[in-house]
């Protein structure tokens, strides 16, 4: 090979390699010079050490970096990362821990029931969404009695169990723990915009095809002898959770079902009855 197209060929293997990565965004803690994980040695760390790792005593999930410095536009080189205009802010590769993503299994099942069987729709939206809109009555003092929404994962048990009981892995930090404790009803909402059905569909997330679940009741902790279902729910469909900072003292709890309201189609809503909506199945 002549010398002058050595550099043409170099950087043709290279954009092969590259064909099977993904740039993805991740969560990131700062830990401390003596605390970073050298890649490929994360496997080897126990479920018990790997959280302690990531705990932040300067706040809940506190990033290290704004992503805008470290997915910057205009960024040359990977040297350029790890500059800095003051002395104290450490490089970038002892600030910053990463886990590996790990890949949770889809269902197969991508086709909703037809929106006449409103129960089986209803069970079908609550078990295929990985995750929600919970309102609750706030306790923040500027909006203290007003409502307050939040996104929550939750599952209603593993791919191949569904049970219409929805599950929370939550912990007292966040603010909408704060107001259960004070009021523990909230509704809890879910959209088949979540999934590919509306936007194959071309509906618009208000379009009332474009089903819309909202589950009201009381959010309870789970009882000790429902824990082990509890966590499979939650950790089958959510795993990274079990890697989540053991100083936030996480905790389960489940939503204890007061109305089942639906839209799926024009001309209305539907209450489904509880019986019904736990009698019928999303499979």
């Amino acid at each position: 090979m002549r010398l002058r197209y050595f550099p043409l060929a170099v950087f043709a293997n290279v954009l092969c390699l590259c064909q099977s990565y993904t740039l993805r965004n991740s969560v990131s803690w700062a830990v401390s010079s003596s605390d970073v994980v050298v890649e490929g040695e994360l496997d080897a760390i126990s479920e018990e050490v790997a959280p302690a790792l990531l705990v932040d005593n300067a706040g809940l999930w506190k990033q290290a970096y704004p992503s805008s410095k470290v997915l910057g536009d205009g960024v040359e080189s990977p040297k350029e990362l790890v500059k800095s205009d003051s002395d104290n802010v450490a490089p970038l590769s002892s600030r910053l821990f990463s886990y590996r993503m790990e890949e949770v299994k889809k269902s197969s099942n991508t086709t909703p029931p037809p929106h006449q069987e409103t129960a089986r729709t209803a069970r079908y939206i609550a078990h295929y969404s990985d995750w929600g809109h919970l309102a609750t009555i706030s306790t923040q003092d500027k909006i203290k009695g007003l409502p307050f929404g939040n996104i929550f994962s939750v599952s209603d048990g593993p791919l191949d169990n569904s049970t219409g009981v929805i599950y929370f892995y939550v912990t007292p930090m966040d603010n909408t723990v704060s107001d259960l404790k004070s009021n523990p009803y909230a509704s809890l909402t879910f959209t088949e915009a979540e999934g590919d059905f509306c936007r194959q569909m071309i509906y618009d997330p208000e379009d009332p095809r474009c089903a819309r679940l909202t589950l009201t009741g009381k959010m309870v902790e789970v009882v000790p002898e429902e824990l082990e279902f509890a966590k499979e729910a939650m950790f089958s469909r959510h795993p990274v959770m079990k890697k989540w900072p053991v100083g936030h003292k996480w905790f389960f709890m489940k939503l204890e079902l007061i109305q089942v309201w639906l839209q799926d189609w024009v001309g209305g809503v539907s209450l489904i009855p509880l019986e019904d909506y736990f009698k019928a199945t999303p499979f």
